[in-house]
């Protein structure tokens, strides 16, 4: 996903987002929260199987008070964490699609770009027509053209 360096010195100052990770992490994401939503339908189908097992007297009675508001509450949360998970992934999505932008856009401000001889361009030793942001693309920064 995102990694402090891309060449595994620690502590260089330098951090590497790779798009294509981020959009692989943004797909598990989703599917835990698939995943974890289809297990949580299934303990509230089992639970719901139950019924009242508990008893009408005056232990089962006490229990079933406090028991029918922690399960709200707790299938409920469930829900609700399967929900975050997802978005979760959707935002690593978003990221991922920000960042080729963000590359892109500071590319071409340097007069460079895809088959320009910017980040990605066959200059840069890239591929042509390839936005550094994809997989086998350098990861150059372009030369410092101020004074």
């Amino acid at each position: 996903m995102a990694s402090g360096s891309s060449s595994g010195d620690a502590g260089s100052g330098r951090f590497a987002l790779k798009p294509w990770e981020l959009h692989g992490e943004g797909r598990e994401f989703e599917k835990i929260s698939e995943d974890f939503g289809k297990a949580a339908a299934g303990l509230e189908q089992s639970l719901t199987a139950l019924g009242s097992p508990w008893g009408l007297d005056r232990p089962g009675s006490g229990f079933a008070a406090v028991y029918q508001g922690a399960r709200g509450g707790l299938l409920g949360g469930l829900r609700g964490l399967a929900g975050q998970l997802g978005q979760v992934g959707s935002g690593l999505h978003t990221m991922a699609e920000r960042t080729v932008d963000a590359e892109t856009t500071a590319a071409a401000g340097f007069g460079g770009g895809p088959g320009k001889g910017g980040p990605g361009g066959p200059a840069a030793g890239g591929n042509p027509g390839t936005p550094a942001a994809t997989p086998g693309a350098p990861t150059t920064v372009p030369k410092d053209r101020s004074a």
